[in-house]
Order: C-alpha cells, then structure tokens, then sequence
C-alpha cells in the first residue's frame, strides 16, 4: 500500500512550480522532476482536456493522442466534477 500524499509536501511542490518564472524554466524543473512518461501523460491529459473542451469525441480524441478511453473518461470527469484547475489554465491560456 502506497503512503497517502502529505499535505504539506505538495504545498511546497506548488510553491516551488510558482516560483518558476517562463517557459523555459518550467521545462527545466519538469524535466528534472518527472520522468519521460510522466511527461507525456501529464501533457496527453492536458491535450485530452482541450480537445473535450472543443468537443471532440471520444474515438476522435483516442485517433489524435493515443489516449485510453480510461483516460479521457477520467479527463472528462475532472472537467465535469473536479476542482477547476483545468478551467482556471484554459482560460488565463485563452488571454
């Protein structure tokens, strides 16, 4: 059984993404922090959320990203009944 994610850990892990000041930093810091497939399902599930966001169906989305349909379904459950984040970034990305 896996340790529950101390409160306290993330907070500091927001804190320190907040510090990063441009792209390139960012890039940095993940690439130092995640691995290759982390990366890439961090950013599949963010190209996932887009596209639903667009409309896109299913089978359209899993043809362009390679994404399960487990993963967009959990994608589209966040976008539907999560904490916003996806809608916060989409839309200070949209200005």
């Amino acid at each position: 059984m896996e340790p529950k994610l101390q409160t306290s850990t993330l907070e500091e892990l927001y804190k320190a993404i907040l510090t990063l000041e441009n792209v390139e930093e960012c890039r940095r810091f993940f690439d130092d922090l995640c691995t290759v497939p982390e990366l890439k399902a961090l950013s599949q599930r963010f190209q996932v959320a887009g596209m639903l966001r667009e409309g896109k169906v299913y089978s359209e989305i899993v043809a362009q990203t390679g994404a399960s349909t487990a993963t967009i379904s959990r994608v589209n459950r966040s976008l539907n009944y999560g904490a916003d984040g996806y809608t916060i970034v989409f839309s200070r990305i949209k200005k």
